[in-house]
């Protein structure tokens, strides 16, 4: 009983969170800039429990408020000084560490500008190119979930991450690059082009997991924290698609990307 109420709960907060996530995709705006704040202050949250910058004076919710803030500030007016306002959590958190302040500082900076990095992809290239990138990361997941666990074969990385294969991670860049392929057929764009983003868009996700993978080894804890019923914290949610933005992100402000004006 106790096992079947616990499926019940993962499958309720699955159902919730993919519910008030693409409602708030779908929207845009407003909406889905205060929801990301919300979750990105939540990870910051996470992230001060597992490393312990809340137990250095001031309190890990403060931290969350601040990051939460400087995300929602930089969404709704981007500037030199919104984008720096997103250093001072993790640098407070940062100067609270007695250890791991550089690994603090750097994961704590990377999904803060990994989440803003999402609200300006939505805003700047329309639902269709956060459908896609949400698509790739979800597509990524199950590939690695099915071919893994299917196929089975050699580990990759079995210290930190022991379920991970070889024969997951290709599944994931084969269903990553389908994505990429269909996206192409239905907009009209460049298929070599789509493919071979959403193909480092999966290589970046699967990166992102195995970050996430490392810091809660090291921190010596099995989950982020126990905020989301049945799944644990919200970074061992969304850390692939942490990492996917923050490369989307980049890659944007590099080079554009196929998708951009496609809507």
């Amino acid at each position: 009983m106790s096992n079947f109420a616990d499926l019940q709960m993962r499958v309720l907060s699955a159902i919730l969170m993919a519910a008030v996530g693409l409602l708030a995709i779908w929207l845009g705006g407003f909406w889905l800039l205060l929801l990301l704040s919300l979750v990105a202050g939540l990870m910051m949250l996470e992230l001060t429990w597992m490393l312990g910058a809340g137990s250095g004076g001031l309190p890990a919710g403060f931290l969350a408020l601040i990051a939460g803030v400087a995300v929602f500030w930089f969404g709704y007016q981007p500037g030199l000084l919104a984008a720096t306002s997103m250093l001072i959590a993790p640098l407070l958190g940062m100067l609270l560490l007695a250890r791991d302040r550089w690994l603090f500082l750097s994961y704590g900076l990377a999904l803060l500008l990994a989440v803003a990095a999402l609200y300006r992809f939505r805003e700047a290239d329309g639902l269709a190119g956060a459908v896609w990138l949400v698509l790739v990361v979800v597509a990524t997941d199950i590939g690695g979930y099915f071919f893994g666990r299917i196929l089975g074969g050699p580990k990759i990385l079995p210290r930190i991450s022991p379920k991970k294969t070889w024969s997951g991670t290709l599944g994931g860049w084969l269903l990553a690059a389908l994505v990429g392929l269909g996206f192409s057929m239905f907009h009209g764009l460049g298929a070599t082009g789509l493919v071979l983003l959403s193909v480092l868009c999966a290589i970046a996700s699967q990166l992102g997991d195995v970050a996430e993978s490392a810091i809660k080894r090291h921190a010596g804890v099995k989950d982020s924290s126990r905020l989301i019923p049945g799944h644990g914290g919200f970074l061992d949610r969304f850390d692939a698609l942490i990492a996917a933005s923050l490369f989307v992100g980049a890659a944007r402000l590099l080079f554009g990307l196929p998708l951009q004006g496609a809507v």
